[in-house]
């Protein structure tokens, strides 16, 4: 993180994360309401998205957390993709729950010990507290409101990204299946995929799902990229994981360009 280059990199990473912008996606029926956190000690705003067999069934329904998830934010663009998988019947029905964002920085980044990181993101572990929103806060307000069962799963790209891996190794038995596109694992000196191994070795006997992909931003390929040498090698065996290196996709591009196979062998 000495280089110039790698900075330009980075700054792309962070401020030019979320610049499918010019792609307009329908916004899909959905609810929306308020939770007046004390992890994160303000008020977060919440999107939900049921697909067409949640009314008219009573059964119950898995759920897709997903931070960067207002509708001005990647709601809608994966609430349309999910409904386009469950009408083809690649995937079975789920609900999607969109956190919309006030400071993704600050939220979706743990501590880091690189001074130089403090330029993109606070280096004082907003994810912890936003993880305790999510798991205190959020999903007791989401089983009350909604048919859910137990199983659940959270998608993030870049800095979201980030969020997933960490929560995956550091708290495994959050949720049942974790997606990351592009995540930026180069933060804190790659300390998260550095020290993997002994987070893989203390793994419970849960069976989790995990699918990451890396486009051909440098410093996120090679800790993708080192990341799936690691797991071919280490992987314990209720891990179940699958790595999509995509050399020919770039930062902003990658989550389309992944979503559909992503969930397609995550939710199958």
């Amino acid at each position: 993180m000495k280089k110039i280059s790698c900075y330009l990199v980075l700054c792309l990473v962070f401020f030019g994360c979320k610049d499918n912008t010019q792609i307009i996606d329908p916004i899909p029926e959905h609810d929306t309401f308020t939770i007046a956190s004390k992890a994160v000690n303000e008020t977060r705003v919440i999107t939900v998205w049921t697909p067409p067999e949640y009314k008219t069934s009573t059964t119950t329904f898995p759920v897709l957390y997903m931070p960067d998830g207002g509708i001005k934010e990647d709601f809608s663009h994966i609430a349309n993709t999910l409904a386009e998988l469950i009408k083809s019947k690649s995937i079975s029905p789920i609900i999607l729950v969109g956190i919309e964002n006030t400071d993704r920085r600050r939220d979706l980044s743990g501590f880091s010990k690189v001074k130089e990181d403090e330029q993109y993101c606070p280096l004082t572990d907003g994810a912890k507290n936003f993880r305790a929103f999510i798991t205190d806060e959020l999903f007791p307000e989401i089983n009350s409101r909604y048919r859910t069962n137990e199983r659940k799963g959270i998608v993030g790209e870049s800095l979201a990204g980030l969020f997933v891996v960490e929560t995956m190794l550091l708290k495994p038995d959050t949720f049942n299946f974790y997606i990351a596109m592009d995540p930026s694992l180069w933060w804190n000196d790659m300390h998260l995929v550095k020290t993997a191994s002994d987070k893989l070795a203390a793994l419970n006997n849960k069976e989790i799902k995990f699918w990451f992909a890396g486009s051909n931003a440098k410093d996120i390929s090679i800790a993708t990229n080192t990341l799936d040498k690691l797991l071919k090698a280490e992987a314990p065996e209720n891990l179940i994981w699958q790595y999509s290196d995509a050399p020919n996709e770039q930062h902003n591009t990658i989550f389309r360009a992944t979503k559909d196979k992503a969930f397609k062998w995550t939710l199958q």
